[in-house]
């Protein structure tokens, strides 16, 4: 029932890799080993799987421990520290990056206010400390909101079991909580390296050189674009040697609850004691670089801009399309995900394991490159598709596919095969067990990849730019043209929208914790 789905998925996802190998040999194999081959690629993928490395690494050190405090602890405000915690995921990478810049930079905020008391430098935030904070910041709740809903789900007899027996509640959480939260910590991981090596906007601003910048600026400053395509085939490369490692890192374990449904009480609640505020502190900390930093800049920006005669731009209407191809893109996602993790999960081989990972490589190409293949796409095959809603929502859900799959698969892990199994025995067809039992049970990570992609595809750039109708404007194609042309006050007042409009999806995910 699921094959034809997920090939079907699978296809889709083909489609820029295809564009990529015919845009790479349109030269034939010279012009490629020489652009591989050079030193100067090298160094770039040098320098990319470094910050891959540094951002996901942070990343994990940073939402593991949130996603704990605020999903299974007595946190004051717990609930709202989960919404705070995942908004900064809304933050557009540029404008993240103008905002580290303009505080930490050369003749930023900081250096101003530092100089009176004769700090004349600070240290350099160029080059990959800065790129690597500024993804860091804007990326761990990738891994935040899939370990969170791995969290909500998670069986918690062995952890009482576990307390039964005498273990305390550190060395229950790292023996038998933490394991049991591997695939959901892999997934999240997994995510935010992949949009470490395909983000542009932190990475230009912050003069790192990676793939996507590199990627970038030749298809901006060469006529032939085939050395891009080169450079993009060889992060699709780096991609699917990131697939394999995962794969490998994954094992063959399962994490299957022990009982047929949720449990009533979701899991025991740990006593922080003495390390309530410290807890609070940490928090706060996280929240304030990530969320309140960005705001408060952008507030700053919007009150002086008013103050010197710009008109207030709203822009309800770019507001509204941002929502609307959002919510297509977080549903066409989750419905495309949902059979990919069950092939992955529930059958193996090696047929499930090439569809998933093949799955995931949309995610790694700037969305530059997965936009022109679009493009190439619609104008040669499907020209009455081109230039339509239709195409762009395809292109958001191409693109973000991975993190559906990879929040719905940590959700599936923990779903018993024999509660399917005992439905199918009991005259149930397997589209009706699908509907009426495995997506009910895995609905926490069904919903947290569907946030994921609402989230980020209310952020996303150069398909949007490319691939939308005519006169079709988001909230992040107004950012985008204000701070293009240095209008930094003008960029203000959309993106404290944007932040303010995904505030309502990620508090209805939370509110739905609650209920359930």
């Amino acid at each position: 029932m699921v094959l034809v789905p997920a090939l079907l998925v699978a296809a889709a996802m083909a489609l820029p890799l295809a564009y990529l190998v015919l845009r790479s040999l349109e030269n034939g194999w010279g012009e490629f080993f020489e652009v591989a081959l050079r030193g100067k690629t090298f160094a770039v993928l040098l320098r990319s799987v470094a910050l891959a490395t540094v951002v996901t690494a942070a990343s994990v050190v940073v939402a593991v421990p949130l996603a704990w405090l605020t999903a299974r602890t007595d946190l004051p405000g717990r609930r709202a520290w989960a919404v705070l915690a995942a908004l900064p995921l809304v933050v557009p990478s540029y404008v993240g990056g103008l905002v580290l810049v303009s505080m930490f930079g050369p003749r930023g905020f900081f250096q101003g206010a530092l100089a009176p008391l004769g700090v004349e430098r600070l240290p350099e935030i160029y080059g990959l400390p800065g790129a690597a904070l500024a993804l860091t910041l804007f990326s761990y709740p990738y891994v935040f909101l899939t370990v969170r809903g791995a969290l909500r789900g998670m069986d918690p007899a062995l952890e009482e079991a576990a307390r039964s027996l005498g273990s305390g509640g550190w060395a229950t959480f790292f023996r038998v909580t933490l394991p049991q939260l591997r695939p959901a910590i892999v997934a999240g991981a997994l995510l935010v390296a992949l949009y470490a090596l395909s983000d542009f906007g932190a990475v230009s601003l912050l003069q790192f050189d990676s793939f996507s910048r590199e990627i970038y600026t030749q298809y901006r400053s060469a006529f032939d674009r085939t050395p891009a395509a080169i450079l993009a085939l060889m992060l699709v490369a780096l991609t699917a040697a990131i697939l394999a490692l995962e794969a490998r890192t994954r094992g063959r374990a399962r994490y299957h609850q022990s009982f047929s449904g949720r449990h009533p009480r979701g899991g025991t609640v740990v006593t922080l004691g003495r390390w309530r505020w410290p807890a609070v502190l940490l928090c706060g900390t996280v929240v304030l670089l990530a969320l309140v930093l960005p705001v408060g800049v952008l507030v700053f920006w919007l009150t002086r801009g008013v103050a010197a005669g710009e008109p207030l731009r709203l822009l309800w209407g770019a507001a509204f399309n941002s929502v609307y191809v959002s919510a297509l893109a977080a549903g066409v996602a989750a419905l495309g995900a949902l059979p990919v993790a069950i092939l992955a999960v529930r059958f193996g081989g090696r047929l499930a394991s090439f569809v998933e990972r093949l799955s995931y490589l949309g995610y790694a190409l700037p969305g530059i490159v997965l936009a022109l293949a679009l493009v190439f796409f619609g104008s040669n095959f499907a020209p009455g598709l081109y230039g339509t809603l239709v195409l762009l929502v395809f292109a958001y859900a191409v693109h973000f596919l991975p993190q559906a799959v990879g929040a719905t698969r940590a959700a599936l892990l923990q779903v018993r095969p024999s509660v399917e199994e005992a439905a199918r025995g009991l005259g149930r067809s397997p589209l009706e067990v699908l509907r009426t039992v495995t997506a009910p049970l895995a609905s926490s990570g069904i919903l947290a990849g569907a946030a994921l992609v609402f989230l980020t595809t209310m952020k996303e750039l150069p398909a949007t730019l490319l691939l939308a109708p005519l006169g079709f404007d988001t909230l992040a194609t107004s950012i985008w043209t204000a701070t293009s042309e240095a209008f930094y006050a003008r960029a203000a007042a959309p993106a404290l929208l944007l932040i303010a409009v995904s505030v309502l999806p990620m508090y209805l995910l939370v509110v739905r914790e609650r209920a359930r």
